[in-house]
């Protein structure tokens, strides 16, 4: 009878321990998955999500938020793929890149998050301090390739770029170098330098003065010089700024996006409305950008 008893209640235990096991396990997971947000995507768009998620995790110590870079390409690639949360972009989504998405169960959601100026910018030696984007699109394109064409002095035009995976590298490409013209297909000329980060485009424009690149608003140094674009010949030529690109006279700025999978949730949800908000849009300020709320 004592050896009856004993193994009905060996037998409880080893059914008790069966069955919390895997629940507590699928438990921790679950709750891993609530409370961490992996974010990558746009160079541009990365110091601005770090700000936020730094600020974002002090006011919310459980939560943890994982940003990365490596291009808008990138980040819409990871979206694609399932691995990411949210997908920084510095340009729109492709029509073929939501075509793969659909395809793979993934429903894009756009969210503007900010907006930028794009600055074209050259070495503070370098005496042109304005032009047309007429004047810009046949520099990078190749029809220019010496400073005397286009005011300045004799001395040959050395082109940067960032690399195609670049969101601003497509935007820059489809604005200035084919003017908005979707049937136009002129491309970057082929001694352009690509470089792959917004860091290694103002360490060349420091030490060379023969040197022109773009970037984003909030990523150019006060050593460096920003040329005044105007639109076409003989209209205003106009510097980036905040209140320039609010009232639309800067003609190179655009939105930043972050995108989700499907209309966002939970702890994504709550976060995407954090930066939407007056505190989130101020650090857009603060690091150069165009908060969205002002218009």
């Amino acid at each position: 009878m004592n050896r009856f008893i004993l193994l009905i209640m060996m037998l409880l235990v080893f059914l008790f321990t069966a069955s919390c096991g895997p629940a507590s396990s699928e438990g921790a997971a679950s709750d891993s998955s609530a409370t961490y947000i992996e974010n990558k995507g746009s160079d541009t768009i990365v110091n601005l999500a770090l700000a936020w998620a730094e600020k974002y995790q002090s006011d919310h110590p459980e939560v943890r938020i994982s940003v990365t870079g490596g291009g808008s390409g990138t980040g819409i690639a990871s979206l694609i793929n399932g691995t990411v949360g949210i997908a920084n972009a510095s340009r729109r989504i492709k029509e073929e890149e939501v075509e793969e998405a659909k395809a793979n169960g993934v429903e894009p959601v756009e969210h503007i998050i900010a907006r930028d100026a794009i600055a074209v910018i050259v070495n503070p030696e370098n005496p042109v301090s304005k032009l047309t984007l007429k004047q810009i699109s046949d520099i990078y394109s190749g029809k220019f390739s010496n400073w005397s064409e286009v005011g300045g002095d004799d001395r040959p035009i050395v082109r940067l770029s960032r690399e195609t995976n670049s969101g601003t590298h497509v935007y820059f490409l489809e604005t200035v170098l084919r003017l908005g013209n979707s049937d136009d297909k002129t491309l970057f000329s082929m001694d352009t330098l690509l470089l792959p980060s917004s860091e290694g485009i103002i360490a060349e424009l420091r030490q060379n003065p023969n040197a022109i690149g773009y970037d984003g608003l909030g990523y150019v140094p006060k050593d460096l010089k920003m040329i005044a674009i105007a639109k076409e010949e003989g209209g205003p030529y106009v510097l980036p700024s905040i209140v320039t690109v609010n009232d639309k006279s800067y003609p190179i700025a655009r939105d930043l996006y972050m995108y989700t999978n499907g209309e966002p949730t939970g702890l994504i949800k709550e976060y995407l409305d954090w930066i939407l908000s007056p505190e989130a849009q101020e650090i857009v300020a603060e690091l150069g950008f165009v908060p969205v709320g002002d218009q």
